[in-house]
């Protein structure tokens, strides 16, 4: 789900040993100045500027915490210096160059030293380089119990930029990590498959996909002008793509499927790093959209075209669906999950002709019925307050923290 350019900087700590078990915490630490309350820390540097996929699950998070009154949430991010700010507190760290605004802290001390100054009952660590190291030695600290959520493919991002060479080291560096944790959580059956298959033990395992608010993303929020802006006729079928243009989203390839399957359909690609140089049947809107517009863009569309086959989740596929359109994916990484049967088709990835005939197949079929039913099937599997139902009996099962009186974890 997460791209950040983080190529080879990953932290290799001096103790330890590969495939180390985490500590063992018995019994949930009770704190009495805060009574029953469970106070949660979030860690990670995936957080920028802009929206992705993390800070929107992040976001979502603290949202829906926030109507509860016996849990409380920290964040703690890199900023460009230290400072708090309601309850989310940043520490220095330097940019990455051609980061798209994402820093990387190179010490794991300060972080360490102010996750234990917050003093949590649990913290989440959602990223694989320095500060998980941290999480986990503030843990120790605390005696309370740390997650490791995978967002992102780390074994993927290197090897596709530096080659097949790295993965034995990779997978080591994947296991002694993540062996720690008293808990992994993964956003797809895919990637928990693959850490499971890394040698971390199955129990400790445990998917949790992120969701979509479906009230921002809605049919009603069509955009009948869209088609005009465009410059489009309204016989053409509209598809679109939104995301980074980065190198896993295969946007050469959807070039290409736009050149087999002629002006009778348009392309809109939306997000930063799209080509410059289009075909005439394709159009973009450069750099960062706000997720109103995004909804607006989504619903307006006939169906979100995806050529990924490496997604981790897939975020977009679920605003598209709750948008009410179908979604033509390829069989292959976790978009094949979330596409079900009735809700979208499913082509051979990489291959251009199979992405083009799937397209043409969806719209000689009824597409638009389609779209009910993926609008249906996110709004009874994944709108947040479901997934983060299921987030938060993690954090219980681990601390033993329960409701108080009257409290469920829907409220």
């Amino acid at each position: 789900m997460q791209t950040a350019p983080i190529y080879g900087l990953l932290y290799i700590p001096r103790t330890g040993r590969p495939g180390q078990k985490p500590a063992h915490h018995a019994t949930a630490r009770l704190r009495q100045q805060n009574g029953n309350t469970m106070h949660l820390a979030d860690i990670t540097i995936f957080w920028t500027p802009t929206c992705g996929g993390v800070r929107t699950y992040l976001e979502a998070k603290q949202r829906w915490l926030a109507a509860r009154q016996d849990i409380r949430v920290s964040l703690l991010v890199p900023g460009p210096e230290e400072g708090v700010h309601c309850n989310a507190y940043t520490l220095p760290a330097p940019r990455l160059p051609f980061g798209k605004g994402y820093r990387f802290p190179l010490r794991r001390g300060p972080w360490t030293r102010r996750l234990v100054s917050l003093g949590p009952d649990i913290i989440e660590a959602g990223d694989p380089y320095v500060l998980p190291w941290a999480a986990l030695d503030a843990g120790q600290r605390l005696g309370v119990p740390v997650v490791g959520f995978y967002h992102s493919d780390l074994q993927r991002l290197v090897t596709t930029r530096a080659g097949h060479w790295s993965n034995r080291w990779l997978d080591r560096y994947i296991l002694q990590l993540y062996s720690r944790f008293d808990r992994v959580l993964a956003p797809s059956r895919v990637m928990s498959d693959k850490l499971r298959r890394l040698g971390i033990p199955e129990h400790r395992v445990h998917v949790q996909p992120l969701g979509v608010d479906s009230s921002l993303f809605h049919p009603n929020r069509r955009d009948q002008a869209l088609r005009r802006r465009l410059e489009i006729d309204h016989n053409v079928r509209l598809l679109v793509f939104a995301g980074r243009g980065s190198r896993e989203k295969h946007i050469p390839l959807l070039l290409r499927v736009m050149a087999e399957l002629g002006p009778d359909y348009h392309l809109h690609l939306v997000g930063s790093g799209m080509p410059r140089r289009l075909p005439a049947n394709v159009s973009r809107s450069n750099g960062f959209v706000d997720p109103l517009r995004l909804s607006r863009i989504l619903a307006s569309s006939d169906a979100l075209l995806h050529a990924g086959d490496s997604e981790t989740f897939g975020l977009v596929v679920l605003e598209a669906m709750a948008s009410g359109i179908p979604v033509v994916g390829v069989n292959a990484g976790a978009v094949a999950e979330l596409v079900v049967p009735g809700t979208g088709l499913l082509a051979e990835p990489n291959s251009a002709p199979s992405i083009a005939d799937t397209v043409r197949k969806l719209f000689a079929g009824d597409y638009t019925a389609m779209g009910r039913r993926a609008r249906r099937h996110v709004t009874e599997q994944y709108t947040w307050d479901q997934v983060l139902s299921r987030l938060l009996a993690n954090y219980r099962d681990l601390t033993g923290r329960r409701p108080e009186t009257g409290e469920d974890d829907h409220a």
